[in-house]
């Protein structure tokens, strides 16, 4: 497939539908091939994700020595991600083009997930916008319900029993980076963000208009996702690849912000609770091999070697790569 998909998801919210098998052919259909697809039809209105815009745009406003104040550290990975902060694991040296906000599955001081895993916790959350919190945690809460949407849309087509996927989603490590990307020059080198695989098992986006999202054809060209407006571009991560034992595709993409313009996205990423353990649910297609995960170690291998100076070990999950 050289080309990415636009389906209504629609049909999903009841089996009985007419359109639910045609739906969930195309999404396995896309998912197989290319790994990306755009989705209409989530319930989740166009001016909720203006809204959410409005607010992630507001942040990055915050003066830069508070941003500082806010910023994450080696012990608690939420917060604020200055720009260059983070160099690709890739040994290039260039620091991505990006400055970002980090959230992750919101958990009460008290909640009893703290006492099974020490990555859970409550966010950071800028002092300078008190409504930050409500009105991106009403939108996490929104796709969360698509999620388990495409979940359960994945289940039937890969033929596994109903909820296999779902239910590796309570409590999960679900989290999101909120992203700024200034203007690139025309002859600027470097990325937004360089070409990469998501580690996770399913990533939501609302694209920016001004563009800049760029993903890989399994012939090697880059395309840009054709999404209408109000809806959303996905894609596979490498989770569900291992999961589904390697017939969902996990597709490098890039950012590369030549607009002119100041891009901000704000990428959702579902990831399975941190007692899960990923591995095929059905027999491996030919040539595809890879251990197997198990969720708070990979999440906290991938957090440790985002510093520059931590390396990836025996036991780091071989995730987010550009191999197949």
């Amino acid at each position: 497939m050289e080309h990415i998909p636009t389906i209504d998801v629609s049909p999903l919210a009841d089996p009985s539908d007419p359109q639910f098998q045609a739906t969930v052919a195309e999404i396995m259909d896309a998912c197989t091939s290319i790994g990306f697809l755009s989705i209409t039809g989530t319930g989740v209105a166009p001016d909720q994700i203006d809204q959410v815009r409005d607010c992630v745009r507001a942040i990055f406003e915050i003066k830069e020595a508070s941003k500082w104040d806010q910023a994450i550290t080696r012990e608690n990975y939420r917060g604020f991600i200055p720009m260059g902060f983070f160099t690709p694991n890739d040994g290039s040296g260039t620091a991505d083009k990006y400055e970002g906000y980090k959230l992750h599955f919101e958990a009460a001081e008290d909640a009893p997930i703290r006492a099974e895993c020490a990555l859970y916790g409550p966010n950071i959350w800028p002092r300078e916008l008190p409504q930050a919190r409500d009105v991106i945690l009403d939108y996490w809460r929104q796709l969360d319900q698509v999620t388990d949407l495409l979940l359960g849309a994945l289940e039937v087509g890969l033929a596994v029993q109903p909820n296999t996927l779902r239910d590796a989603f309570h409590n999960p490590m679900t989290n999101m980076t909120l992203l700024h990307y200034p203007p690139q020059a025309p002859d600027e080198d470097g990325y937004g963000i360089h070409p990469h695989k998501d580690t996770d098992a399913l990533t939501i986006i609302a694209p920016d208009p001004v563009g800049g999202l760029e993903v890989q054809t399994r012939t090697g060209s880059w395309i840009t996702p054709d999404c209408p407006f109000g809806g959303f571009v996905v894609n596979i991560g490498d989770m569900l690849e291992l999961w589904s034992g390697g017939r969902l595709k996990s597709t490098p993409h890039r950012v590369v912000n030549r607009s002119g313009n100041e891009r901000y996205s704000f990428p959702y990423f579902a990831v399975p609770r941190h007692d899960v353990v990923v591995a095929p649910l059905l027999p491996a297609l030919h040539g595809f091999s890879r251990p197997a995960v198990h969720c708070g170690h990979w999440s906290a291998e991938i957090w440790r070697t985002n510093w520059p100076d931590e390396a990836a070990v025996k036991d780091t999950p071989e995730l987010g790569t550009l191999h197949d």
